[in-house]
């Protein structure tokens, strides 16, 4: 169920972003929560090996403790993925002039 609610809420976060920004607003809500979904598979693997190397001794049949170990990792790339749509969005976004009398001008005069 948290699950579930976590989604609910990435998705409405990158929705919200797409919608300031004029772009597809679906489409980003399903790239965004794909999004966690990949933080935690590579949150997986990083465990893994770590698991591997050091010999920590995880229980790998503990799906909760695994749920909560991956979770940081897919609430970070979460938060990267909306940080770098977000810069690059404002650096592309053409700003429309607000006053008629600048039309035609220069930067200059």
């Amino acid at each position: 169920m948290l699950g579930i609610v976590l989604i609910y809420f990435i998705g409405r976060y990158f929705y919200r972003l797409a919608e300031g920004y004029n772009k597809n607003k679906w489409l980003f809500a399903i790239i965004g929560v794909l999004s966690y979904y990949v933080g935690t598979f590579v949150g997986g693997i990083i465990l893994g090996v770590l698991d591997g190397i050091f010999n920590i001794g995880m229980d790998w049949d503990n799906s909760l403790m695994l749920g909560l170990l991956a979770l940081p990792f897919g609430v970070a790339m979460v938060y990267l993925f909306h940080f770098l749509l977000k810069r690059h969005w404002e650096k592309t976004t053409i700003k429309p002039v607000d006053e008629i009398e600048t039309i035609g001008k220069s930067i200059e005069e």
